[in-house]
Order: C-alpha cells, then structure tokens, then sequence
C-alpha cells in the first residue's frame, strides 16, 4: 500500500479539509492546538479563501479553515518551501482572518478568537529544539493575557520531529509522524490503525483510492516542489560562494565578513528571483510578490 505525501497542498487539503474529514480535523487540532485534550467537540469547514472589500488588501490563500462551536476561527497552512518574508504572512494571514469577521455596522464584542496553525517542512526557530511553538499576546513583565487570547499563533517544525514510531505516545506525536513519515510507510502502524481518525486519514491518502487526475495533479505539484527546493539550494550555494570570493579577494577580516554579508544578500534576492521566474507562468504578479517578497514592480520587469 502506498500514501500520498500530506506535505503537498494538494493532498492536506484533501485529507483535512473534505467534509467527510472532520472527525480527522478535530482529532488533529485537539492534538497540536489543545496539547491532546479532546476539548473541540464539533467544527465547521468553511472556505478557506480570504477575500476582502477593501483594494488595498492582499487575498489570502489558506489550506484549511474551520469554525469552532464557540465561534473560534482555526486557519491551518502547510508550508514546504521557506519563503521570505514568510513569518510576516503568517501573521498577516491571521490578522486579516480576525478583521474579516465584522460586517457592516458590526461592533467589535461579535469578534472571536483566531489561531493561526502553520505546519512547516522547515525550522522557523534554530534558537532551540522544540517542535511546537505557541504565541499569544501577553504583558511583557507580569505575563497577563491580552484580550483572552483573541490572537494566536502556533508553529509546528517538521525536520525538529525526530521520534520513531515505537517511541511515539501521545496524538500530537502520532500526527506530526503521520505527516513526516506517511509516503515511506507500507502499512498502517498499529498504533494509528485502532484511532478511527487515523484509519480514516490513511484511506485518503492512500494512492489506490484516488483518480487518476488526482494522481497526475499530485504528481505536479510534488515535481514543482522538488524543482523549487533545488533551486533554492542553487541559489543559495551560488551566493555563499560569491561571498567567499568577494571576501578572500579583501583578504581582510572586515572584508571577509562584508563580503559574506553581501554574498548572503545577493544569494537571498537571486533565490527569489529565480523562484518568481519559475512561477511567473502559473501565477499572477500579486500572487508571487507575497510567495517571494520581491515588489510587484519588479515582478512586471521580470515577466
């Protein structure tokens, strides 16, 4: 039996955001959101598209986005490549999905809590080890809680997820294995095999149950996924190189270090030029400006 990588929009969204799926979601934000206490009862999935009244807004392209019973909002993200600016849109997303929710007229008590949970194929934070990072506006000296929480954001760092399955005890550790490790499994673990949600999440993913335009679909988006991480190493590899060059050519300790500052930044915008390049033929210039933070002008220059 082989799985399909939820890493991908594509599949996250088809095993987390069907309507068949939300035993599956539920089980999932209780683990990671709500450190596996089965405190969500009932959602709601609604379109994850962030549209806005207002022109001066950016649209927002969510993977998955739910109502809680109590009017919570949850908007989930599923992030492989590392992007600039990255962390910026996360918080942007979250900010927008919570000033969405006023109509007309409205007064501010109608507004409810949002929680922002972005899973990553990166590491956001090297400082430290520890997979789920949980933000939240507090006092800075006396740690008092802002407005009950009403703004929240939760991280979840894939490559720092190092456990094997025999190790693995809790739910949140048996979905960030599910997400890390699926592809390479053969079977069910048992262990995930009597959680009805698992068993469920697992027959989504399972390549025998999909069309074959799923799979053609899937098969694209892992390729451009591949291409662009290759990229990105290029790109990075060029600059590091360029910045030992410009920094031996010194051969000073100051220019050493300015050099390899230059290269760092030079290497940063050709990595992003390079990926604009690549997605100029299957987005439009809004689109790739907020996936590579380079302007839209520049954006028009490169198309």
């Amino acid at each position: 039996m082989k799985f399909i990588s939820p890493k991908t929009d594509f599949a996250f969204k088809k095993i987390f955001a069907s309507q068949e799926s939300k035993p599956i979601l539920i089980s999932f934000l209780n683990a990671l959101v709500y450190h596996n206490q089965p405190l969500i009862e009932d959602l709601e999935i609604i379109d994850p598209y962030q549209s806005s009244p207002l022109p001066i807004l950016k649209d927002s392209f969510l993977d998955v986005k739910a109502k809680l019973k109590d009017g919570s909002l949850v908007i989930i993200e599923m992030q492989v490549l590392q992007v600039e600016s990255f962390a910026r849109r996360v918080l942007y997303n979250a900010a927008k999905a919570y000033s969405l929710q006023l109509g007309k007229g409205e007064g501010y008590r109608y507004l409810k809590p949002v929680i922002a949970l972005t899973i990553t194929d990166f590491i956001m934070f090297p400082e430290h080890n520890q997979v789920i990072n949980h933000f939240e506006f507090r006092e800075k000296s006396t740690n008092i809680s802002y407005v009950e929480n009403h703004l929240q954001l939760l991280f979840v760092e894939l490559p720092k997820f190092e456990k094997q399955l025999e190790e693995l005890e809790e739910l949140d550790e048996l979905w960030m294995y599910f997400l890390k490790n699926a592809p390479s499994l053969d079977t069910v673990p048992e262990k995930m095999a009597q959680l009805p949600e698992f068993k469920q999440a697992f027959g989504i993913a399972s390549q025998a149950n999909l069309t074959r335009k799923e799979l053609e679909e899937l098969g694209k988006r892992e390729m451009f996924i591949h291409d662009q991480q290759g990229l990105i190493l290029f790109a990075e590899k060029q600059g590091r190189e360029k910045g030992m060059k410009q920094g031996m050519k010194q051969g000073r300790e100051e220019g050493m270090k300015q050099g390899m500052k230059q290269g760092r930044e030079e290497g940063e915008k050709e990595k992003a030029q390079t990926i604009a390049r690549q997605l100029l033929p299957l987005l439009d210039d809004e689109t790739i400006s907020q996936t590579t933070g380079i302007p839209v002008e520049e954006i028009r220059k490169l198309r």
